[in-house]
């Protein structure tokens, strides 16, 4: 009973790290949306992340688990159908308006939260912290350059 409900290729701590990170750093991504009052509230991202890293943990556990000659697990495609799936939300996001694609930041921002679980998932805390970084300077710097295109009230 106790395989069951402990972690089998990872500790609890770096488990929980890991989760941890998956949901705080996309959180700043998803709050930056949020109070800039775009199409999708922060919470998809924490969800999207966690589930896309926890997704890589279970992957990393089944791995630890199947160690025989016949098990062939390939953590990679677990992260490439993650990538896929998710790209298929942020493609709902997205909308035209005259001339004008709309959505397409909220797209990209939603596809990187996966990516950021998925980097949390396999670890790489450094590099998923580097990347979120970059993604909410480059929102909040490009905010006067887009802020025209933005859905506003003033119809």
């Amino acid at each position: 009973m106790n395989e069951l409900l402990a972690p089998d290729a990872l500790s609890w701590s770096t488990t929980m790290t890991r989760l941890a990170a998956a949901t705080l750093l996309p959180l700043a991504i998803g709050l930056e949306r949020f109070f800039r009052e775009k199409p999708i509230d922060f919470r998809p991202y924490v969800v999207i992340s966690v589930v896309s890293c926890a997704l890589l943990i279970a992957t990393q556990d089944l791995l630890t688990a199947q160690v025989t000659d016949g098990a062939r697990i390939d953590p990679t495609r677990v992260m490439q159908g993650v990538i896929t799936g998710i790209g298929f939300l942020g493609a709902g996001a997205m909308y035209r308006e005259g001339d004008i694609v709309k959505g397409a930041g909220t797209a990209a921002s939603v596809w990187s939260a996966g990516a950021i679980g998925l980097i949390c998932g396999i670890g790489e805390i450094w590099l998923a912290v580097s990347i979120t970084a970059v993604i909410v300077v480059l929102m909040l710097a490009s905010a006067p350059f887009t802020d025209r295109w933005d859905n506003t009230d003033s119809e």
